[in-house]
C-alpha cells in the first residue's frame, strides 16, 4: 500500500493533459512501472509470457505463430493494466465502503483479463501442441 501512495506523490499533476510528447511517454512508462512493481498477476503473467517466447524459440515455430503469441501477450498484458486501473479508480470512489457496484466493475474488469488469459492458452496448444506431438512422433 505504502508504493501505491508514494506513487502517487510523485504525480501531483496527474489532473493536466501533457503537451509535450516525451512527458506523455515518461506518464506512460510510470503507469507500466507502477503495475509491475504492485501487481503479483502482472508478474506472474510476464513470466509466462517469456517462458512461453522461449518454448516457441526452442521449438522453432514460424513467424507469423510469433506475431500471433506476441498479439495474444499483449492482449492479456494490455487487460491486466486496465483492470488495475479500475480497480484503483473504484477503491479511490468507494474508499473502504462495500458497494455492490464497486464489486461489479472490480469483478467484471478481472473477468476480461481472465477471457484473455484463457484465449491465451487456448492460442499456445493449438500452436504448440502439433510442435510437441511431432516431436514425440519422432522419437
Amino acid at each position: 500500500m505504502d508504493q501505491k501512495i508514494n506513487s502517487l506523490k510523485n504525480r501531483t499533476e496527474s489532473y493536466k493533459t501533457s503537451s509535450n510528447v516525451l512527458k506523455s511517454f515518461k506518464y506512460a512508462f510510470s503507469g507500466i512501472s507502477y503495475v509491475l512493481k504492485t501487481s503479483r498477476n502482472f508478474k506472474i503473467q510476464l513470466i509466462f509470457a517469456v517462458s512461453i517466447l522461449m518454448i516457441g524459440f526452442l521449438l522453432q515455430i514460424s513467424q507469423i505463430n510469433y506475431v500471433i503469441l506476441i498479439t495474444t501477450i499483449m492482449s492479456v498484458l494490455i487487460l491486466e493494466i486496465l483492470n488495475t486501473s479500475i480497480e484503483s479508480i473504484v477503491d479511490l470512489v468507494v474508499k473502504k465502503e462495500f458497494s455492490s457496484l464497486a464489486k461489479i466493475s472490480k469483478d467484471t474488469s478481472a473477468g476480461a483479463v481472465l477471457l484473455a488469459s484463457i484465449n491465451s492458452v487456448i492460442i499456445a496448444v493449438y500452436i504448440f501442441v502439433p510442435k510437441i506431438k511431432f516431436l514425440f512422433e519422432s522419437i
